[in-house]
């Protein structure tokens, strides 16, 4: 979903090697999402972004740290809320 959002290759996300930074962005705020909105665990984004835990805690720590700038917080909700959206019925909430 967040690929679609900003044009990034699904691929691309879950790539092992490195990435540019854009793309690393792009990963970085689906993986915080994924732990906010979704409540997946660090370990299972970690795995489904063939990354480790601790890179997933690093970057829900940095997108965190980001959302101080307004324009990047709203960014962040925008995501936040299509993710809820989307997968409203099985949140339960």
């Amino acid at each position: 979903m967040t690929a679609a959002l900003f044009s990034v290759s699904s691929r691309e996300l879950r790539k092992a090697q490195r990435t540019s930074a854009p793309v690393t962005r792009v990963r970085q705020i689906a993986m915080y999402v994924a732990h906010v909105v979704l409540q997946f665990t660090q370990g299972e984004i970690g795995r489904a972004f063939g990354r480790d835990r601790t890179t997933v805690v690093h970057a829900c720590h940095l997108i965190e740290d980001m959302r101080d700038d307004a324009e990047f917080d709203h960014l962040v909700l925008v995501v936040e809320r299509i993710a809820y959206a989307a997968f409203r019925d099985r949140l339960g909430r």
